[in-house]
């Protein structure tokens, strides 16, 4: 090599060591000065600053951490080092950098910077492949491996260049500081600066369910300038709308899927009725209102509570719930320095747990309310029901808040053949219903735990308190309770149940914003949400009184639409959106506003029209009122979505006017829901009809059929006063000895169809064994 050419590969060399030394240094430093950009955008940063120096950060769950891949494009210098060097031996490289892996000093020094074993492995195989793999390597990193190959070096010379390739692939190394910064979670009630600049007073409300709590509430709520109330359920918010508006206190009504402003200009009322998420925590108020305080400890929805009492802006704010959350409530209260003023409630009217079980459905009444805990068990009782000749109304948690108050108000009035109810635990809060006693189907839910984790376990005090409260309620015109099961066997563990104390609340929930999130991707921008929630998660630090609630759905929708182009806030307010992800057809709908919404068109109403199949017929079986229920949560998503991207939705108005027209079919086939079931299962045989072409009437019939746990059984009872058999026995049309005729008729002629299809049997049975001996044969 000539020495101008020396000269001119030496300057290259230098100009490329001190720039890499400055891209090193300036990775290094860039986390802190974008850091300090947030910490100066967000006050709540600020805060958990100062308490992350409270206790030793929890190591990070390293598993969460996805490598990147790197160019594998070469330097743009060329191959310096193997001018000035030589070209290396891949197998000597082989056996250079598997020393390197095996030297406990270098894990030592590589765990002290964030890489534990399973990193270190990670960064070793995708190192060890840059430097076998690549056409060419940095000149640096060339010579350093060229002068250990020829013992003109040390094997720990590797180390800084493993790490600096560690740091590229693995980028949240050098932002851990920060990352566990803007996920410290530990002191909450600061992210409210308006809240604390005030002196909020605190009032709890504490009662069981029907003891008046809310109504006191919302009486101071009505009589202030300013209010807002914050219910769990949008049918609870417009509960309180309509009674506010009745009142002659202007009111409007803001959740998820709508905004009803009473003024006709569209400005706000000083009033205001909303389902707690959507509540204001910037906007002052003089009197504001939490109800369900107890479902602050909810794993999946725990946070919007913990946000409304530690955030709103009100002079006073009353808490409605169950006393065991007072003493919680007061702790929390007291990280605000503010002080809980508490008044107790008792039920207005009682309730008594029955000392026998229903056991069979002849010994239904009126005024009586069953309640399962899922669908199947819902269609099947409600069957049989109207199989005996009563009518019901059903409620569960999928029909559309006007199918509810519509069968609500069937089953109310009392003029109406309808008085007996089947509903699922949806009844616990947000509908008025005239209910005498309550029966237990089942003491078995399915539930989700903080883990996410998916069990069926017996229902908690709180639940059985919740549901067993609607008996007797104070408006009603039964003035007291009563609560039973349909099965002896639960009888004893419902008294167990309801005989302890509703566990004390502990903890409340806490969810990362937006905001939040955004500053985790501004240090991990090629991360993708899901990971970045892991990631948040992993390094975020609660105190004893919170914990962070279940992201599960989150995380489900944000893998759905990973591939989709989107930018980071759009995507983060997407997988807030509230959807059942159990719903196929939601979730394809979802997907596709998705799509549609990353290519900047509009989501017309033809183009949901289109797909949806509008306009849609009545349901003809049990499939049909399930996907007319999607259908409806699909319009649902989209006057979601639609408050928040106005331009990309623009059709609210007339998508809320099918959806009405929707809810008119899903009542519709709700009121004929026996119907649907029999033309989904049209073998299934009605008890009664069994009971009959069994002979099993007179002194048999008094043996009864119930429903236990999605099965028919025989067992001991009344007798059937609505069997056929008994009406018609009892009406005259039908003598007993001509029923005992018929049941000898009817025996004889299953005995001779039972006997034709074993000869029809037999008969096929011998002819192909007939074959089969003349195949034999012919061989």
């Amino acid at each position: 090599m000539s020495v101008n050419r020396c000269v001119q590969v030496l300057s290259r060399l230098q100009r490329h060591i001190k720039a890499q030394t400055t891209r090193i240094t300036a990775s290094t430093s860039s986390c802190h000065v974008g850091f300090r950009q947030h910490q100066q955008a967000t006050s709540v940063v600020c805060c958990r600053e100062v308490s992350s120096n409270s206790s030793t950060p929890k190591p990070p769950d390293t598993s969460l951490f996805v490598p990147l891949s790197l160019s594998t494009e070469a330097p743009a210098e060329g191959s310096v080092g193997a001018e000035l060097t030589q070209t290396l031996d891949k197998n000597e490289l082989l056996k250079i950098l598997n020393r390197f892996y095996k030297r406990k000093e270098m894990q030592k020094l590589a765990a002290d910077q964030g890489l534990d074993a399973r990193l270190f492995h990670q960064a070793f195989i995708s190192f060890r492949k840059h430097v076998l793999e690549m056409p060419s390597l940095s000149a640096d990193l060339h010579i350093i491996l060229s002068d250990i190959c020829f013992g003109a070096g040390h094997i720990d010379d590797i180390y800084p260049y493993f790490m600096r390739h560690a740091k590229q692939i693995f980028p949240m190394l050098d932002c851990m500081d920060d990352l566990r910064k803007i996920s410290d979670l530990r002191v909450p009630a600061n992210w409210y600066p308006e809240a604390r600049a005030i002196q909020r007073k605190v009032i709890f409300h504490a009662g069981p369910t029907n003891s008046g709590k809310t109504y006191h509430a919302i009486q101071r709520y009505l009589a202030a300038k300013s209010g807002v109330y914050c219910g769990p359920l949008k049918l609870l918010a417009h509960e309180i709308f309509e009674k506010s508006n009745k009142a002659g206190v202007p009111c409007d009504l803001v959740t998820g899927e709508e905004r009803t402003f009473m003024d006709v200009d569209g400005r706000a009322a000083g009033h205001v009725a909303c389902t707690i998420e959507m509540c204001s925590v910037t906007t002052p108020y003089e009197v504001a209102v939490i109800d369900e305080i107890q479902m602050i400890r909810d794993p999946s929805r725990g946070w919007a509570w913990t946000r409304a009492l530690l955030g709103l802006c009100a002079d006073e704010i009353h808490v409605c719930g169950e006393p065991a959350a007072v003493d919680f409530i007061r702790e929390l209260m007291y990280t605000t320095g503010e002080e809980v003023e508490v008044h107790t409630y008792q039920r207005l009217t009682p309730f008594s747990i029955l000392n026998h079980a229903v056991e069979s459905l002849d010994n239904l009444r009126p005024g009586d309310c069953i309640v399962c805990f899922s669908k199947n068990d819902i269609y099947s009782i409600s069957r049989q029901i109207e199989a005996k000749g009563l009518e019901c109304a059903v409620i569960y948690g999928s029909l559309p808040p006007g199918t509810k108050l519509s069968q609500a108000k069937k089953f109310n009035d009392p003029d109406d053949p309808c008085n007996i109810l089947v509903a699922t635990d949806a009844i616990g809060m947000g509908l008025n219903l005239s209910i005498k006693r309550i029966i237990f189907n089942s003491l078995v839910k399915p539930n989700v735990n903080e883990k996410g984790e998916k069990q069926m376990e017996t229902i908690s005090t709180s639940q059985a308190l919740q549901i067993a409260g609607r008996a007797g309620r104070f408006s009603s015109k039964f003035k007291e309770g009563e609560v039973t099961t349909m099965h002896r066997d639960d009888l004893p563990v419902l008294k167990e149940i309801l005989s302890h104390a509703v566990d004390p609340i502990e903890t409340a929930g806490l969810h990362p914003t937006a905001e939040q999130i955004e500053m985790f991707a501004y240090h991990l921008p090629d991360a993708t949400l899901s990971n970045l929630i892991d990631i948040f998660v992993s390094l975020s630090q609660v105190d004893g009184l919170y914990f962070v609630c279940n992201i599960d759905d989150f995380k489900f929708l944000a893998d759905m639409i990973q591939h989709i182009p989107l930018n980071l806030r759009s995507r983060y307010v997407f997988c807030t959106a509230p959807i059942n992800k159990k719903q196929s057809f939601v979730c394809t709908s979802f997907l596709k506003f998705a799509r549609q919404f990353s290519r900047d068109e509009p989501l017309t109403f033809s183009w949901v029209c289109r797909h949806i199949s509008w306009p849609l017929a009545a349901p003809k079986n049990i499939k049909d009122l399930v996907h007319l229920e999607a259908v409806h949560d699909v319009l649902d998503l989209y006057l979601w979505l639609s408050y928040r991207f106005m331009d990309m939705f623009p059709d609210t108005a007339s998508i809320r006017e099918i959806q009405q027209e929707l809810d008119d079919i899903i009542q519709q086939g709700v009121r004929n829901i026996t119907r649907l079931i029999r033309a989904t299962d049209p073998n299934l045989t009605d008890p009664l009809q069994t009971e009959i072409m069994h002979g099993q009437t007179g002194s048999e019939a008094t043996s009864g059929a119930f429903w236990t746990r999605g099965r028919v059984q025989r067992g001991s009872g009344g007798t059937s006063e609505s069997s056929l058999a008994s009406r018609l026995v009892r009406d005259g049309l039908l003598t007993p000895d001509l029923l005992k005729q018929l049941q000898r008729e009817w025996s004889k002629e299953h005995r001779r169809q039972d006997d034709n299809q074993l000869s029809t049997l037999s008969a096929d049975h011998h002819e192909k064994n007939s074959k089969g001996k003349r195949k034999k044969k012919k061989k």
